[in-house]
């Protein structure tokens, strides 16, 4: 992207776009140009959709030039996590299964995003099917964290994350299971939202596991993250799990003051594994809210010691059941082979990634006869105390602050070898998605090593307002917004 239009905002943006100072063609064309020039070392994107988004571009030009509203996102470029469904386009998962898929339809989020003039620009790498904290498990390549490109983005939404950071665009989308917004979001310095489950319409976005999959923003500012947030909030009929209740002007009241707001602080998630550079960075920026009006009080969450082990029984078993549907009859990958259970067996045993075909085991033997309710009933059971525990704070505070993730980035390849460590890496966020409740990550610091170090914020389900407005003044008394790669 053009120097000059890269440093604008999405609001900005939008803002010039509609005042004909710029043109979507300009801002298309610039964003096209960045992508082209940065992603070779980045590898955010798994597909550019350079054709597309000019015409698109192009388009919305014309509407504006009739005097026609173009919507809130009009000529913005978006980068799309390539899980979600583009018409046209093809989803890949990042994964050999889905080899020459290309979606029929798009997905909820496409449309509302489509009907406010957002142009898409590409999609994004990820983990294979979403399974992973560091973008490592891509069946094509490893996305590089921006800021240092010897270290991970984070994952799964890696490609989104590191494409907001390096500039290639203002605006991206990711989903989140067990942390995957949040976690890339803190490693790569940006903003990355998780919306309360059932906020946002998960029809067209490829299922991990669905009681916890949820779709959400990336923006370099809190207020970008806002104003795409509403766009693409509200009930949708062809989703069972959309809820359907008023979608606020979150733009409009992030910027309310903070004073009164009661911050809780839980312990569990200042203890031994909390990295001692990325505690002082949270800590600081908890002072800051604090100077500015919010009341800080210690709480717990005594049942956060039990997330991971309950993530990582719930989630492998959803995603065996989901991921069943890829045999290569209908689409994707196919092995050719000489009778029909070979050719299953022999597709799944290539098309799949080995972390994939880990989850999948671990979730078939959860659910198996004699072990369902050893494992599957009672990680729900727990699922339910550590929700408990998350009401009980509510009625003490209106945010729980904490780091997104242990450890700034690490190096390429350093836990690859080490699943439990990998999963390790998603201990503070895993336990939100349990709950369903909305967390944000905000940028907050670096190490001495000039690697970003995020703040997550917690709050009730659908006070999205509550966490945007925390992080929204936090961001307006700091510096850290205004930080950027050197890609």
């Amino acid at each position: 992207m053009d120097k000059d239009i890269a440093g604008f905002s999405a609001v900005e943006l939008a803002e010039k776009i509609r005042s004909k100072k710029i043109s979507c063609v300009e801002a298309a064309g610039a964003s096209i140009e960045r992508i082209k020039r940065l992603d070779p070392r980045v590898k955010a994107f798994v597909t550019v959709t350079e054709k597309e988004a000019l015409e698109a571009a192009k388009l919305i030009d014309d509407k504006i030039a009739r005097g026609e509203a173009a919507g809130a996102l009009a000529g913005v470029p978006v980068a799309i996590k390539d899980n979600m469904m583009i018409a046209g386009i093809p989803t890949t998962c990042s994964s050999k299964i889905l080899k020459g898929y290309t979606a029929p339809y798009d997905a909820t989020v496409i449309e509302k995003l489509k009907n406010e003039g957002a142009v898409f620009v590409g999609k994004t790498n990820l983990d294979e099917f979403a399974m992973g904290s560091s973008t490592e498990n891509s069946a094509f390549f490893t996305t590089r964290n921006p800021w240092n490109t010897d270290c991970i983005p984070g994952g799964s939404s890696g490609g989104s994350a590191a494409s907001v950071a390096a500039m290639m665009a203002p605006l991206a989308l990711g989903s989140d299971t067990g942390g995957s917004i949040r976690q890339p979001a803190a490693c790569c310095g940006v903003v990355g939202l998780k919306p309360t489950y059932g906020r946002v319409s998960r029809y067209g976005l490829v299922a991990f596991a669905s009681s916890l999959d949820q779709i959400g923003p990336f923006a370099r500012t809190v207020e970008d993250a806002a104003v795409l947030l509403k766009v693409i909030s509200g009930h949708d009929p062809k989703d069972s799990t959309s809820v359907d209740i008023a979608v606020p002007d979150y733009a409009a009241s992030i910027k309310k003051d903070i004073r009164g707001l009661r911050i809780g602080l839980p312990e569990e998630y200042f203890a031994k594994g909390l990295d001692g550079e990325v505690e002082t960075a949270v800590r600081e920026a908890v002072k800051v809210l604090e100077k500015l009006g919010a009341i800080v009080k210690k709480i717990s969450l005594p049942h956060t010691e039990y997330a991971i082990a309950v993530y990582y029984i719930i989630a492998p078993c959803e995603a065996s059941a989901n991921l069943a549907r890829y045999d290569g009859v209908k689409y994707g990958f196919r092995a050719e082979c000489s009778n029909l259970l070979e050719e299953y067996e022999k597709t799944r045993g290539e098309g799949f990634g080995p972390e994939v075909k880990r989850r999948i085991m671990l979730g078939t033997y959860a659910l198996s006869a004699g072990y369902y309710d050893a494992y599957y009933g009672k990680a729900q059971r727990v699922r339910t105390l550590i929700s408990r525990d998350f009401e009980n704070a509510f009625r003490e505070v209106d945010v729980i602050a904490a780091p997104t993730a242990p450890t700034s980035a690490f190096r390429l390849g350093e836990k690859a070898q080490d699943p439990l460590q990998m999963y390790l890496s998603d201990i503070y966020t895993i336990s939100s998605n349990l709950a369903g409740i909305p967390a944000v990550s905000v940028p907050c610091g670096f190490t001495r090593a000039k690697l970003p170090v995020g703040l997550q914020l917690m709050g009730r389900p659908f006070d999205e307002e509550m966490i945007l407005r925390a992080g929204y003044a936090y961001e307006k008394n700091t510096v850290w917004s205004e930080e950027h790669p050197n890609v």
